[in-house]
């Protein structure tokens, strides 16, 4: 349902500012290769570049079919005057982007994207080359408080005269205003992320459609939001792993991945971090301090045993901070490549 409504101007928004069109590859009568183009005006208008996109890449291991799908992109970009092809990238930073380059033993998180290894062959021998890579940790839950994070959490919050959002509370008695602030956190969500590669600013539709898919997995436990005069200044969304119900339901959760999927909900062993932001305005006023200590209160009394974070930019070095004090590896790495259009 996601894939179809990703793909359907009336529910993609992105639409207004972004053209896309679709190509398949036949071998020997059956489908071989897919590929998707995305004319991304909005970020071209952005970064003053001019580039298109490639997304849902999938191909059989025969190098001469890739051939054929990406010469169909380069074809449409020369049309369109485009420079670049770069990818796997969609339509916003809230979609799956990058091709894994390592880590091909390790099971995906929902936001990522999976592919086998000759994928990247396929591409050093199309000539690609390397734009940006993302990082994936695999952290280690804490085994008990963090009192020094707690007591850190409650002076700033004393000074700054900051709160925590009842989440609990708002989702058993109050869904509007809930589904209010977390709209409040997709805006924080676009300040945070606009200046990282491969963002565009997110209109009011995009927001509520990503809002409808966080909340059949929102876990108050899991969700933090720091509020300063009742507005969201700074957020964390961690999700349970759903992976295994994914798997058993081929991809759908109903019917057969419903009882996985509701067993995802309350026994938790695995977090899949979505996403973390705070504003401009309080990045150095330590709020990201009590989205931690929120985040792993919930986590402790969850018994998650990881936390699986999804594609963070190997440059995002506030990110990578978070963790410092924490056990962790890197266990994926996914690439976006580019290939110049002559």
């Amino acid at each position: 349902m996601d894939e179809f409504a990703e793909f359907d101007p009336k529910a993609n928004d992105a639409f207004r500012f972004a053209d896309c069109k679709m190509f398949l590859a036949y071998k020997d009568g059956k489908i071989a290769g897919r590929v998707a183009a995305i004319w991304h005006r909005g970020a071209n208008e952005k970064t003053g570049l001019k580039q298109l996109r490639f997304t849902r890449f999938d191909v059989i291991d025969d190098f001469e079919v890739t051939k054929a799908l990406f010469a169909e992109l380069y074809k449409w970009a020369k049309e369109l005057g485009m420079t670049e092809i770069i990818g796997p990238l969609s339509f916003s930073d809230l979609n799956e982007e990058g091709m894994l380059i390592e880590g091909f033993d390790r099971p995906s998180t929902y936001i990522e994207i999976y592919n086998h290894p000759y994928y990247v062959e396929h591409m050093q021998k199309l000539g690609a080359y390397k734009v940006v890579d993302w990082n994936c940790y695999r952290i280690a839950a804490p085994s008990e408080p963090d009192e020094r994070l707690a007591k850190l959490s409650e002076k700033i919050a004393k000074k700054n005269g900051y709160e925590m959002l009842d989440v609990a509370y708002l989702l058993k008695h109050d869904k509007k205003k809930l589904r209010g602030y977390l709209m409040q956190c997709m805006d924080v969500l676009d300040e945070a992320y606009s200046n990282l590669y491969g963002t565009s600013p997110l209109n009011e539709k995009q927001k509520k459609r990503e809002i409808d898919s966080v909340s059949l997995v929102l876990l108050p436990e899991l969700s933090a939001a720091v509020l300063k005069d009742d507005k969201v200044v700074a957020y964390g969304f961690m999700m349970p792993s759903i992976n295994e119900a994914l798997q058993k339901g081929r991809g759908h959760i109903i019917p057969f991945g419903l009882f996985p999927f509701l067993k995802a909900l309350k026994h938790v062993e695995v977090a899949d971090m979505m996403s973390i932001g705070i504003t401009a305005e309080h990045n150095n006023k330590g709020a990201v301090a009590l989205v931690l200590n929120e985040c792993m209160k919930g986590i402790l009394k969850l018994g998650v045993k990881y936390v699986e974070t999804g594609p963070m930019l190997e440059e995002n070095v506030h990110i990578q901070n978070l963790w410092k004090k924490y056990a962790y590896d890197i266990v994926k790495r996914h690439r976006c490549w580019g290939l110049k259009v002559e």
